[in-house]
């Protein structure tokens, strides 16, 4: 062998020997590594030793993650676009972005926004693209805590959305709709995660105590039920809050001489002491509790609005912020009804200052349980409507009478002809104080509650009165108050006090049962059940009695059944769904008073009329009957023609004309009232009738055209059936319609009443 051989042979075995050494080191350093990868999984937290590692593993969010939903067929699919996961601590928000990680074939990479800036933004950007341009590898970046980054750096991210560089997942706490930009969140799919509920905790603490390998299962821990239920409770829904108090308590605790760590409730109370209150005074628990709270006050509930405002003060919140929030409602919804409400409140306020923490909580409780248990009215919200009215009324000159008189009194006349009400009997007098267009128009509305209530009545003679006068003192606008033919100084005052709080339909229904002898142990049927509102009267009169309902459809079974659970069961009406139900009450219940309002769709049915006998049979002789009949005079045809034919072309004329002969046969219910006399009479009963009118108004909306003109309405279909109907007309109809948004058409109605006796 040469030199030259001996030499390469040399270097060549000490190149082998260095190049073992290096793999020597590189396994040394892989081995090093799993071990403290392997360290750190057995000293992570029990909940992070737990995440679920796929689907089938994930617990709650049935809402978006049970088989077939939308979501698990996107990850399962590995079709996940654009997401932003919101909701509470402890739901698993984190967890789902990994088994997203886990499922995807995809680059998967992510930031904690807390830690996170633009710099790192633009490495992951670069990444992507290089990955996605030489691969054809698409990236999902993970954003944890998004709502944590600022306006500049969410708007970093939007250019390589909007391409497809990069797919985002957001996870944040907070509503993204405030949080998170708008452009970033228009670009995502938003999926909010719920609480857990109690069944998904407890499938949680199952896990982890009998899991070899991430749990407790491979040590002998007895947990007992109250304990457990005492966690789960505490916990709230947070999987996290629940597994670190488990693993607390395991930790804490020391096996028993049998080897066995017991877990009683005492171990549970001191491994989770208090339960976590949510609430962010700049997030959604922030508003949605003093909404919560102040909705309670409107509701008349003192057991929420203490409870909400214990919430509130427990989380934190400032009591001076709540002050301020019940002095509004002492205003919105209290108002005149007690005005000594916000007295109370801004005396307790003051209180506060003067005590402070904690004694000062008894004034801020009084404040609020004051504000909860008085009546009620929103009646002040009629400033309001003064606004618009300002805002929108074309000529509001001060009456020349309410002017200053000191200045142009004796060139214009100003001041002449107002009569100071102190020199009148009780300080008052009726004159115009509202501007010429404006008169007639009520503002205020007060409610029947309290101290408004009691001069509610006083109120409204007194606006009559003004309008009386109005009308004696000047004619130059004849058409605000219309000739009506039973108050015709009144008809516009009425047009707007009946839409007031149900008040027509309060008429109506003191109008149907006026003059009725009633007996405490009156059976009573009630016939087209639609509304409770016809049944108030023998409710309250038939206290030994009973009410039974026949409801017009099952829907309308199901509603009043809802609204009845706020009534005593004894003091409940009985429902039934229809007419047939009858047939199935014993043979021995019998009515002594059948009634009910009858709508035009009634008295075209043949079912109610077939039903007759069986309803009769069902009554002995002196039985009594109260119907009540609405029929419509005018259609909007017929309403336009009649109140603003001025306004209307020579063509729109002739078409609307057409349409209001079709109209009167439309609304025409005479034959269907004298049938239904006559089916009466022939079962036994004598029928008195009495009729009156009603002047009201309709708002034009396009709830009100649809009512009309909308596919399959009776008026279009009897109009579309007519062979004469001429189309152009309906269209006609409809554009004059648009051209009156907002205004009040004029509309009459005819009242009939049937009062029977049973021979």
């Amino acid at each position: 062998m040469t030199a030259n051989q001996e030499l390469a042979g040399l270097f060549g075995q000490e190149s082998a020997h260095a190049h073992q050494t290096v793999l020597s080191g590189s396994q040394e350093s892989d081995l090093f590594s799993h071990q403290r990868e392997a360290l750190l999984r057995r000293q992570a937290p029990l909940a992070d030793r737990l995440r679920p590692r796929n689907l089938d593993e994930f617990v709650g969010q049935g809402a978006i993650l049970a088989e077939g939903r939308l979501l698990r067929r996107a990850i399962a699919a590995d079709r996940v676009g654009n997401l932003i996961l919101h909701g509470p601590p402890g739901v698993g928000k984190t967890t789902l972005a990994r088994i997203i990680a886990n499922h995807t074939r995809a680059h998967f990479s992510s930031l904690n926004a807390v830690l996170a800036g633009v710099k790192d933004l633009r490495a992951e950007v670069s990444e992507a693209g290089q990955r996605l341009e030489r691969h054809g590898l698409r990236t999902i970046l993970f954003i944890d805590e998004v709502h944590r980054f600022n306006s500049a750096q969410q708007d970093a991210l939007l250019p390589w959305v909007e391409n497809g560089t990069l797919t985002l997942i957001g996870a944040t706490t907070e509503n993204p709709y405030f949080e998170v930009n708008k452009a970033l969140v228009s670009r995502s799919r938003l999926f909010r995660l719920q609480t857990l509920r109690p069944e998904d905790l407890n499938k949680l603490l199952h896990s982890a105590l009998k899991d070899p390998e991430r749990g407790y299962g491979g040590r002998n821990i007895k947990l007992e039920p109250e304990a457990a239920a005492h966690l789960v409770d505490v916990a709230s829904g947070d999987a996290r809050s629940l597994l670190n108090a488990l693993e607390l308590a395991v930790e804490s605790t020391p096996a028993d001489d049998n080897g066995v760590i017991r877990i009683d409730l005492g171990i549970a109370e001191e491994s989770i002491q208090q339960r976590a209150v949510l609430y962010d005074k700049q997030g959604d628990a922030h508003f949605d509790t003093i909404s919560a709270f102040i909705k309670s006050i409107r509701g008349s509930d003192a057991d929420a609005t203490l409870f909400w405002l214990a919430r509130m003060i427990e989380a934190g919140e400032n009591p001076r912020f709540i002050f301020r929030r019940m002095l509004i409602s002492a205003g919105e919804d209290v108002g005149l009804a007690d005005p000594q409400a916000m007295v109370v409140v801004e005396a307790c306020a003051a209180a506060f200052e003067r005590v402070g923490l904690p004694e000062g909580l008894y004034p801020l409780a009084q404040a609020a349980l004051y504000l909860a248990c008085t009546d009620k009215s929103n009646s002040t919200g009629g400033f309001f409507e003064a606004l618009r009215t300002v805002r929108t009324a074309q000529r509001q000159d001060v009456p020349t009478h309410l002017r200053d008189a000191n200045r142009d009194g004796d060139a214009f006349g100003d001041g002449q002809g107002y009569r100071y009400p102190h020199a009148f009997r009780e300080h008052w007098v009726a004159q115009q104080y509202l501007p010429d267009a404006l008169q007639g128009e009520a503002f205020w509305a007060p409610s029947h509650q309290g101290w408004e209530g009691q001069r509610r009545e006083l109120n409204l003679e007194r606006r009559a009165a003004q309008l009386a006068a109005a009308a004696e003192a000047e004619d130059a606008h004849p058409l605000l108050v219309s000739s009506g033919p039973d108050q015709p100084q009144l008809e516009r005052w009425l047009q707007r006090q009946l839409a007031v709080d149900g008040e027509r339909l309060q008429t109506l229904r003191k109008h149907l049962w006026s003059d009725l002898e009633w007996s405490r142990t009156d059976r009573v049927l009630m016939l087209s059940g639609r509304s409770l509102l016809w049944s108030l009267d023998p409710l309250a009169a038939v206290s030994e009695g009973g009410v039974l309902i026949l409801c017009a459809s099952a829907s309308d079974q199901q509603r009043l059944a809802a609204q009845l659970e706020l009534l005593d069961p004894l003091n409940r009406p009985s429902l039934l769904s229809n007419l047939q139900a009858l047939d199935a009450l014993s043979q021995n219940h019998n009515f002594e008073v059948i009634g009910g309002r009858l709508t035009q769709d009634d008295l075209k049915s043949p079912t109610l009329m077939r039903h007759w006998p069986a309803i009769t049979n069902r009554t002995s002789t002196g039985a009594r009957l109260r119907l009540l009949l609405s029929e419509s005079e005018l259609g909007p045809a017929s309403a336009l023609l009649e109140h603003s034919q001025e306004a209307l072309t020579p063509q729109a004329i002739h078409e609307l004309n057409d349409l209001k002969e079709l109209e009167a046969r439309w609304l025409s219910q005479r034959s269907e009232r004298d049938a239904l006399r006559q089916q009466l009479e022939n079962n036994g009963w004598t029928i008195e009738s009495t009729n009156s009118q009603e002047s009201s108004s309709l708002r034009v909306d396009q709830s009100l055209m649809n009512r009309w003109l909308g596919d399959g309405r009776p008026y279009r279909v009897s109009f579309e059936n007519h062979a004469n109907g001429d189309p152009s007309a309906l269209v006609t109809l409809k554009k004059e319609l648009m051209k009156r948004v907002g205004q009040q058409l004029p509309m009459r109605l005819q009242h009939w009443r049937f009062d029977g006796r049973r021979c």
